[in-house]
C-alpha cells in the first residue's frame, strides 16, 4: 500500500473507533515511520521539539487566567454591564448574552469556556423571563463561539504556531471580524426575539446609576483592553501578556471582588492543566505527523490535486471550507488545525490567498463546526446547562448557523475586511 493512502487510512480508521485525536495521530505516525524504516527516535525528539514553540506558552496562561476570571466573578461584573447597555431591547437578554460573550472572550480565547461562563449566568435569566429553553441555550452556544474568534484566541495561537506567522499579526486581523460576527448575531437575536414576542428588561436606566456601575466595575470592564492593549502598543509579547491576564485575574479575583478563595484557584490551576496536557501532546504528535505528511510530499500532491480542479482562489477557498465544514462535524477545532493546517496552507498560498485571512476564515468555519452536531462541543455545553436534548439546542443554534456561513462567504469576497488592521499596524 501507497505511505500517503496508509497514512490516512490509519488516522480515519483510528478515528472513526473513537479514539482520541493524539493517539490516533501517534499511531498513524509511528506505523508509517517503521512501514518507512525511519528510526523509532523521531516520535521523541519531535514530542520534545513542543518545548522549543514559544508562542504555545501563551496557551496555558489564557486558559488559566480565563478560569480565573470565571471564578472571580468578573463574568458576572461584565454580564451586568452589557445587561444595561442593551437588555432594555426586545429580547435584550440574548443580546446581552452574544455582548457578554463578545468581552469574556477577549479575556480567555476559548468557545467552551465562553459557554459556560455566558450560558451559566444567563440561560437561568432568560428562562425566569419567559424567554424558551431553546433560545435561551440556542443563543448562549452560538455566543461561546466568538471565543475561538475574539483575540486571545487559544485556536489561532495554535494556528500561528504551526503556520510560522505572527501571532500579534493573527491577533489584529481578528479583531474586525470578531465585532462584525457578534454584531450580526445580535441583530439575529433581535430578530429572533421580536418575532417570538420576548420583551427586553423592565428595569430603570439612569446615566448616574450606569455609570456608578461602569466605576465599580472598572477592573473587570478594563481587561480586554489591558491584556490586548499591551501587544497592540508593542509593549509586550502574547506570551508575556498572557502571563499579565494572570496576574490581573488573581489581583482583581483576590482583592477587588474577593471571590478568589484557594479553593477556586487550585480548581482553576487543575482544570488547566487537564486542558493543556492533552493540547501539548496534540501539539506533540502533530509536529511528528507533519513530518511525515512533509517527506511524503502529500502537501504538494494534494495542492497539485487541487489546482487542477480549479487555480481560481475563490474556488479553491470553497472547497476548503466545504471540507472544514463536514470534517468539523466529526473533529474537534484544534485537531482539524494540527492534523490540515501543513497540507492546506501550501495549496491556498499557491493561488495567492493571504494565510491571515485563510486563518481567520477557517476558525469563523470552525465556529459553525461548532454548532453542528454530532461533536458541537458548544451544543454539549449548552445542553448541561439548559437541560435540552441536542437535537433541541442544535435546533435553538440553527438560524445562526445560517448567518455564520453567510459569514464566511463574506470574508471570502473581501478578505481585506479581515488585513487592512494588522497591514496598518505593520503586523503581518
Amino acid at each position: 500500500m501507497p505511505v500517503e493512502i496508509l497514512i490516512w487510512v490509519l488516522l480515519f480508521a483510528t478515528l472513526l473507533l473513537g479514539v482520541p485525536v493524539y493517539v490516533s495521530l501517534g499511531i498513524a505516525s509511528v506505523i508509517t515511520l517503521v512501514y518507512n524504516g525511519f528510526p523509532i527516535t523521531m516520535v521523541s525528539i519531535d514530542l520534545f521539539e513542543v518545548s522549543k514553540m514559544y508562542s504555545l506558552l501563551a496557551v496555558p496562561a489564557f486558559v488559566l487566567a480565563g478560569s480565573l476570571m470565571e471564578k472571580g466573578g468578573m463574568a458576572n461584573q461584565i454580564v451586568e454591564i452589557a445587561s444595561m447597555i442593551v437588555g432594555r431591547i426586545k429580547g435584550g437578554l440574548g443580546i446581552v448574552t452574544i455582548l457578554g460573550s463578545m468581552f469574556f472572550a477577549a479575556m480567555i480565547g476559548s468557545g467552551p469556556g465562553t459557554v459556560a461562563a455566558m450560558g451559566g449566568l444567563m440561560i437561568p435569566s432568560m428562562l425566569k423571563a419567559g424567554y424558551s429553553r431553546e433560545y435561551a441555550a440556542g443563543v448562549s452556544a452560538t455566543g461561546g463561539t466568538l471565543g475561538i474568534l475574539m483575540p486571545p484566541s487559544n485556536p489561532l495561537i495554535v494556528y500561528g504556531v504551526i503556520a510560522n506567522l505572527s501571532i500579534t499579526g493573527l491577533f489584529a486581523a481578528g479583531i474586525v471580524p470578531a465585532f462584525i460576527t457578534g454584531l450580526v448575531l445580535m441583530l439575529t437575536a433581535y430578530a429572533l426575539a421580536k418575532r417570538a414576542g420576548y420583551k427586553g428588561s423592565t428595569e430603570d436606566f439612569t446615566i448616574t446609576y450606569f455609570a456608578k456601575t461602569v466605576y465599580h466595575n472598572k477592573w473587570s470592564l478594563a481587561a480586554p483592553f489591558v491584556i490586548l492593549g499591551v501587544i497592540y502598543l508593542g509593549i509586550t509579547t502574547p506570551v508575556e501578556a498572557s502571563a499579565i491576564a494572570v496576574f490581573y485575574s488573581l489581583f482583581v479575583g483576590i482583592f477587588i471582588t474577593k471571590q478568589l478563595k484557594i479553593r477556586q484557584i487550585w480548581e482553576s490551576i487543575k482544570d488547566t492543566n487537564i486542558t493543556i496536557a492533552m493540547l501539548t501532546v496534540v501539539v506533540g504528535v502533530s509536529v511528528l505527523f507533519g513530518e511525515l505528511l512533509t517527506v511524503e510530499q502529500i502537501p504538494q500532491k494534494f495542492t497539485e490535486i487541487l489546482l487542477n480542479i480549479s487555480t481560481n482562489p475563490y474556488i479553491v477557498l470553497f472547497m476548503i471550507v466545504l471540507l472544514l465544514l463536514i470534517l468539523g462535524m466529526f473533529m474537534e477545532t484544534l485537531a482539524t488545525i494540527v492534523i490540515l493546517a501543513p497540507i492546506l496552507l501550501p495549496a491556498v498560498t499557491s493561488v495567492g490567498i493571504n494565510p491571515y485571512a485563510f486563518g481567520i476564515i477557517w476558525i469563523i468555519t470552525n465556529e459553525v463546526a461548532m454548532l453542528t452536531p454530532p461533536l458541537g462541543v458548544n451544543l454539549f455545553v449548552s445542553m448541561n446547562i439548559s437541560k435540552l436534548s441536542l437535537e433541541r439546542v442544535s435546533k435553538g443554534a440553527l438560524p445562526y448557523v445560517f448567518v455564520l456561513i453567510l459569514l464566511v462567504i463574506f470574508f471570502i469576497f473581501f478578505p481585506n475586511v479581515i488585513l487592512f488592521l494588522p497591514e496598518m499596524f505593520g503586523g503581518i
